[in-house]
């Protein structure tokens, strides 16, 4: 199995906990998950945006993501990005506007459609980028390995499982 298929399995299955934790939480689909925080609802409708967007960042398309200045780059990828990935855990961090979801799907059922939907714009865009390369060009990040790309959205995905009550590893 190609290495992007690995990480885009990883991200599967991360999606499949999230969706999970998801359908645990439905008895407060809609309440923050904590003050000042988002709901389940929030939280899947977040995931799914940053998977649409970023399967644009894959084929070089713009996306909702800031263009940071080029000389900039460097220093976010080495202070975030590969600091993710070499922890292996996503870092608490500010989410650009963009991806401050003021609703999200209406129930556990309409989440995974509409995460499913995402996934499949990512997957689909990873495969067609790993055709042709096997880098990326991130307006934040500058250019990074497709795989490296794959698995920080797995991490980020997981990241937001574990916020959603009743997960395994929630506050």
């Amino acid at each position: 199995m190609p290495a992007i298929q690995t990480h885009l399995a990883a991200n599967r299955a991360a999606v499949d906990e999230l969706l999970a934790a998801a359908e645990r939480a439905k008895a407060a689909w809609n309440a923050p998950c904590a003050p000042g925080k988002w709901s389940p609802s929030q939280i899947v409708e977040h995931v799914a945006r940053v998977l649409e967007e970023s399967a644009k960042v894959v084929v070089g398309a713009p996306s909702a993501f800031p263009s940071l200045p080029r000389f900039l780059r460097p220093l976010v990828r080495g202070l975030y990005f590969s600091r993710t990935l070499k922890k292996n855990a996503f870092p608490k961090s500010k989410t650009p506007q963009a991806f401050h979801p003021p609703t999200g799907p209406a129930d556990p059922a309409r989440a995974r459609a509409r995460l499913e939907a995402a996934l499949g714009d990512f997957e689909r865009a990873c495969t067609t980028q790993a055709a042709r390369s096997d880098s990326v060009t991130s307006s934040v990040f500058g250019t990074v390995s497709l795989e490296d790309y794959a698995r920080f959205q797995e991490l980020h995905t997981r990241h937001h499982a574990r916020q959603l009550p009743g997960a395994p590893g929630a506050p």
